[in-house]
């Protein structure tokens, strides 16, 4: 896991090791105390008397430059968001395959027990559960009945009903 989430890092885009770096100073103590020494010091330069105001009072010089610093940052903190959304999908795209490789090999050793049972004689009666759980795991089936339960359960928010348990 670790190989992949190097080479993951590796194949990063200018934009996106950029847009971390923004977005991981941005969220720091640090990031905060520089804009309260700055806006502080800004706002003391042009209210004190005997100064060169620069920018005086409603301070639309400083509202600009604060509006269109959240604008860059807004922009790289969901490039940030993106790449690791992107991380994040192919993730879930590996530990989707896995889970479906383990129910295979899970299917299959249930369906070998249960011949090797009958074969021995262990093996009595037919068991129900035993006899779904051998049964393929179909993702597409599973993803249709996901589906169909949100769906229904949405219809019953909209309806103010419950769902019965």
């Amino acid at each position: 896991m670790r190989r992949l989430e190097d080479l993951a890092v590796a194949h990063r885009t200018v934009a996106d090791r950029i847009a971390e770096f923004v977005a991981k100073f941005c969220g720091s103590i640090t990031f905060v105390w520089i804009h309260a020494v700055i806006f502080g010091a800004w706002l003391l330069w042009n209210v004190l008397p005997h100064l060169p105001h620069f920018d005086p009072y409603p301070f639309t010089f400083l509202t600009l430059c604060v509006s269109l610093e959240a604008i860059f940052l807004s922009s790289f903190i969901l490039i940030a968001q993106n790449y690791e959304m992107r991380v994040s999908e192919r993730r879930n795209q590996l530990d989707l395959q896995i889970n479906l490789l383990a129910e295979q090999e899970n299917t299959k050793m249930l369906q070998l027990l249960d011949r090797m049972a009958k074969k021995m004689g262990l093996y009595e009666e037919d068991d129900p559960e035993i006899a779904v759980l051998e049964q393929a795991t179909r993702p597409e089936t599973l993803a249709k009945q996901i589906e169909d339960a949100l769906r229904e359960q949405t219809r019953h928010k909209r309806n103010g009903t419950r769902d019965k348990p």
